[in-house]
């Protein structure tokens, strides 16, 4: 049983910082729990638990007073393809916390999200199942190479100062009705690949029209497996991490048993909701991430397989007070 502790929540506006802090406040083994969200641009709305902090993790004063009585830090700022703005936030802001943990009376535990980025995500080709001791391998551009910098920071502080923290690396983050746009052939496509780049405007209308939904081929010709995680299920492992004892100095892949095959994905979404498939073919590549090591150490599941991700996205019904922002684009 958690005892008591404030957590400092980088990033905190975000889906995986919403999610997590409105989880985290309702689940009763938390309730001696309070939280301080260091907010760049955005805030939290009023609560008798949280504290709003404003400022930048670039700046160390402003990491220094956020840290004050900290016992945990969730750290989930990040920028993506971004080069002003990612090495402030990737390795000085974390450097900045990193430090600022070592030097704490208080402090008990680091956690991080990382991402599959860098691990070469599906630009690279993995001819076997992604483990947490493969090689890091960032494909081209500032984004990938954060990720690598922000695990290797994370694990040269476990061997200098024998910090407490653990590292949940995750794939594409899903909530709500992600997962159907990221299959959009149009404009309000999610993240990658812009499928109308692909196939040209004229046909990408077309399959707007039809409701058609895209089949990822790799360089063979063959349907992408590629990875996910529900957001429900990404904090689940985030709750289950903390003052978990077999979490100390560890890295987590936390993703779904298996990954997406996009030809499974289109027999059923054809099945189920009578839409027609499109082969595009890519340069992508299948990847596997395997996630053992969470379910064996933090005792975690992932509650979301593939049927699952699909109906909860195309049957999610969004408010009117609710409209759909895309913060980052993928």
């Amino acid at each position: 049983m958690p005892d008591t502790g404030m957590i400092l929540v980088t990033g905190a506006t975000g889906k995986v910082g919403r999610t997590f802090i409105t989880r985290l406040l309702a689940d009763p083994r938390f309730d001696s729990f309070s939280l301080r969200a260091l907010n760049h641009n955005r805030e939290l709305e009023p609560h008798p638990r949280i504290e709003n902090i404003h400022g930048s993790i670039e700046h160390r004063e402003v990491v220094e007073k956020a840290m004050v009585g900290v016992t945990h830090v969730l750290h989930l700022a990040t920028v993506k393809e971004t080069p002003e703005q990612i090495m402030d936030v990737a390795v000085k802001g974390l450097f900045w916390l990193l430090e600022a943990c070592r030097a704490s009376k208080t402090f008990r535990q680091f956690v991080m999200v990382g991402g599959d980025a860098g691990m070469g995500h599906f630009v690279y080709p993995h001819p076997i199942p992604v483990t947490e001791t493969q090689k890091h391998s960032a494909y081209p551009g500032c984004y990938a190479l954060s990720k690598v910098l922000e695990e290797v920071m994370l694990e040269q502080y476990y061997i200098q100062y024998d910090l407490n923290g653990c590292c949940l690396r995750a794939p594409w983050i899903m909530e709500k009705d992600d997962f159907k746009y990221q299959l959009s052939f149009g404009e309000d496509v999610f993240g990658g690949p812009r499928w109308r780049d692909l196939i040209g405007t004229e046909k990408a209308d077309e399959y707007v029209r039809t409701r058609t939904v895209p089949i990822m081929l790799d360089p063979e010709a063959v349907p992408v497996q590629r990875n996910f995680v529900h957001v429900d299920d990404l904090v689940n492992a985030l709750l289950l991490a903390i003052d978990h004892p077999k979490a100390r100095q560890q890295l987590f892949n936390v993703c779904m048993d298996e990954p997406v095959d996009y030809g499974k994905m289109g027999k059923y979404l054809n099945e189920t909701r009578g839409f027609p498939t499109a082969e595009i073919k890519t340069e992508f590549h299948s990847t596997w991430l395997d996630n053992t090591k969470a379910k064996f150490l933090l005792g975690w599941r992932p509650e979301y397989d593939m049927k699952k991700m699909i109906d909860a996205a195309f049957d999610y019904v969004r408010a009117k007070n609710d409209p759909r922002k895309v913060w980052y684009p993928g």
